[in-house]
C-alpha cells in the first residue's frame, strides 16, 4: 500500500473505519473489470503490478470518490 495515497485519502475521509470499507469496496469494483478514474502510472502498466487499492486511494485522495450512509 503506498502511504502517500493512503495519508492524502485520510485527509478526505478522517474516519478510519469508513476509509477502509470505501476503499475495498471501490478496490472490488476495479477488481470486477471497473474502470479507473486516475491515470495509472506507465511503470506500473508494463509490469503488470498494479495495486487496486492504490488506486482506491488515490481515487479518494483527488476527491472522486464520495460515499453517503442508507437512512436506518
Amino acid at each position: 500500500m503506498n502511504n502517500a495515497y493512503l495519508a492524502k485519502a485520510k485527509q478526505k475521509i478522517t474516519d478510519p473505519q469508513i476509509l477502509s470499507v470505501v476503499a475495498a469496496k471501490r478496490a472490488r469494483q476495479l477488481a470486477a473489470g471497473g474502470r479507473p478514474m486516475v491515470k495509472l502510472a506507465d511503470e506500473d502498466i508494463k509490469e503488470g503490478c498494479v495495486n487496486l487499492l492504490d488506486v482506491a486511494l488515490k481515487e479518494i485522495g483527488e476527491g472522486l470518490l464520495e460515499y453517503e450512509f442508507a437512512p436506518a
